[in-house]
């Protein structure tokens, strides 16, 4: 099982890449999102509920399965679930990830991908004139 856990606010093509080359590490992945009060760190944030960003992403072919949680972190949800690999995008290293001693406590790997440049939510908000 692969795990990938973000906000995934609005969804763009940058999204769509990491998701798709997270779901080829695995033969199931779990997209855990940020619930809405875990996010409201900037006015205006999230722009989408975290139950319509979960709708959104569980419309993807290549996800299995969508969580929302609620603590700033998913260290909890990893434990729980305890995934064969971690998803992060590769603009994090394992030293930045606060989560990353309960991919290790639980024996999974951690793998950053590579992200697809020029995309990004605050990118996308700002040509829409929202940021």
């Amino acid at each position: 099982m692969v795990l990938c856990c973000g906000v995934f606010d609005v969804l763009h093509a940058g999204h769509l890449q990491l998701l798709e080359q997270a779901r080829s590490l695995g033969s199931t992945l779990v997209v855990g999102i940020n619930s809405d009060e875990s996010v409201r760190k900037e006015p205006g944030r999230p722009v989408n509920t975290a139950e319509d960003r979960a709708a959104m992403l569980r419309a993807l072919r290549v996800v299995d399965r969508v969580v929302v949680f609620e603590e700033p972190t998913p260290e909890s949800l990893i434990r729980l679930l305890r995934p064969d690999v971690y998803v992060k995008g590769g603009d994090y290293t394992p030293e930045a990830l606060p989560e990353a001693q309960a991919v290790i406590d639980i024996g999974g790997t951690i793998a950053l991908l590579p992200l697809l440049q020029g995309y990004s939510t605050t990118s996308t908000l700002l040509r829409m004139g929202i940021e």
